[in-house]
């Protein structure tokens, strides 16, 4: 079982910034695929962004490309959304998830690909 707990989000003015983290449990962190999604009011969780196990591979929504920046360190067991150049239609619950992977190359987009899920982590972007 892999434990996930967001953290870092919080209310910002559009323009600014905030870095998400998410830190995992278990002994094999670098095996995991890891992505950030995100739920806004009314609508579909929808995908952000997502890193291979090793960290060489990563891949973002086209809504956050050039803004956010997926990263991790694998000695922290921890993951990252670095967010810049935010706007008001970025506000949602964020979330990360991790699936298993047997080499640390894969990288995932559906969320129905993850096996395991944090609580989530409120970002508000004010105009």
């Amino acid at each position: 079982q892999v434990q996930l707990v967001e953290s870092g989000g919080g209310l910002v003015q559009a323009g600014g910034s905030l870095r998400l983290s998410c830190a995992a449990s278990g002994r094999t962190f670098s095996s995991y695929a890891m992505g950030w999604f995100r739920q806004a009011p009314g609508k579909e969780r929808e995908f952000v962004a997502a890193i291979s196990g090793s960290g060489g591979y990563t891949t973002y929504a086209d809504s956050v490309k050039g803004r956010f920046t997926i990263s991790r360190d694998n000695a922290k067991n921890t993951v990252y959304l670095q967010m810049n150049s935010l706007k008001p239609e970025d506000t949602a619950v964020y979330y990360c998830a991790a699936r298993i992977t047997r080499t640390g190359l894969a990288l995932y987009k559906g969320s129905g690909e993850y096996d395991y899920w944090g609580q989530g982590t409120q970002v508000t972007v004010s105009s």
